[in-house]
Formats: structure tokens, C-alpha cells, sequence
């Protein structure tokens, strides 16, 4: 991130970064480089306060069990705005959460809305994370997953960078639209639109049921 040069309870105040075009280079050392932080570990799932993403609460109590901290804080509490159809798909996913989820991980240091506008490239060749206000104790594929959601530039070469340094479980790829799901949601409950068809789609393809 970066530098801190104050903060208040109205403010922060950061560091100027000089901005300069996205490069494949910058995209392979943010890559290895994110891929760090999220081997920086958390005692639970979640953290010490809620949080936010956009205007919305970002209900953050601490449990040990993944799926259930993801069913629980990160899809449930965004559900009031679709439509019952898609709400029941959504249900559906939640129901088979445990085996949908994966191998086991521990908590990893996320950003939680890592979408491409939150990547700071700087002319130094450096990309920095700027929002990070849903920081939390998370599983590593839900950051990857938003940054392929918006079009990350050289997505490709960032994933390639990310798992010479800390290779993902077998199956991460099947796994995308069920992390993507959250930020889909959100995107529902704030904008409206498409976004409550966009999540079902996200959650059948999770379930293997997408045409």
C-alpha cells in the first residue's frame, strides 16, 4: 500500500503515487508479491470489528470454519434484493457448501475487494493496493477470484506469478464463481440491474450446472 501519512477519524491521508500504465512486468511482481501476503496467516476466519464494502456492512465475527463464515457474513446477508427464483439457487449452493469449498486452508491476510480498480499501478513499475477496508482473515481464492471478475490487466501473468510462489489446490479454477458470488451480490444489492441473474449464473456454474 501506500506510505500512511495520517489518519483520523474523518480521514486518511496517503503517500502520492505517481500513476503509470499497467505492464506485464509490474503484473508478475504484484502477482508473487500478493501471494506473500496471503501466506501471512490469521488465527480465525473473519476479524476484531466489522467492516464495509461500498456503503454496505460487512459482518466480520470471527469463526473457524470457512464455509461457514462465507454462507454466514459474505452471502446470506445480501440475498433481500434478487428475485425468489434466484434466491433459491443461491440456497441451493449454501446447502452444499462443505463439499463445494474445497480442500481445506487456513486463514490468509485478504484484501476483500480486490477488484482492478483497487490496484494502484505506479510509474515506478510497482502496483499498490489502495481500499482495503474489508481486510480480513479470508481464503486466498476469494481475492484472486474478484481481480478476475473486473478484468485485472495481465490477470494471466499475475495467477502464473502468484502460484510459482504459493501454488493453488487442485480445482481453483472451478472454485472462481463461487467466490465470485459475494461481490456479485453486493453489486445486486447496491446497483440492481443484471447483477441478481449475474449471481445465480455464479452459482450454478459453482453447482455444475450451468448450460
Amino acid at each position: 500500500m501506500p506510505d500512511v501519512i495520517a489518519v483520523a477519524d474523518d480521514g486518511l491521508v496517503l503517500d502520492w503515487v505517481e500513476p503509470g500504465p499497467p505492464t506485464r512486468a509490474a503484473a508478475d511482481d504484484f502477482g508473487r508479491r500478493l501471494a506473500v501476503l496471503h501466506q501471512a496467516s490469521r488465527p480465525t476466519f473473519g476479524a476484531s470489528h466489522d467492516g464495509y464494502i461500498g456503503t454496505l456492512a460487512l459482518p466480520n465475527t470471527a469463526l473457524q470454519s470457512w464455509p461457514q463464515f462465507y454462507v454466514e457474513h459474505r452471502v446470506l446477508p445480501y440475498l433481500a434484493a434478487l428475485s425468489a427464483d434466484d434466491r433459491s439457487t443461491i440456497e441451493r449452493l449454501c446447502a452444499r457448501i462443505d463439499e463445494l469449498a474445497g480442500p481445506a486452508e487456513p486463514p490468509s491476510t485478504i484484501h476483500g475487494d480486490l477488484w482492478s480498480g483497487n490496484l494502484l499501478w505506479g510509474s515506478d513499475g510497482v502496483v499498490r493496493l489502495v481500499d482495503a477496508a474489508s481486510a480480513h482473515g479470508g481464503h486466498r481464492e476469494t481475492d484472486l477470484a474478484m481481480l478476475a471478475l473486473f478484468g485485472a490487466p495481465y490477470f494471466d501473468a499475475m495467477m502464473a506469478a502468484y502460484q510459482e510462489v504459493s501454488p493453488l489446490a487442485d480445482g481453483w479454477r472451478q472454485r472462481v464463481p463461487l467466490h465470485q458470488l459475494h461481490p456479485l451480490l453486493v453489486h445486486a444489492t447496491l446497483f440492481g440491474g443484471g447483477y441478481g441473474a449475474r449471481a445465480a449464473t455464479a452459482a450454478l456454474s459453482a453447482l455444475g450446472l450451468a448450460s
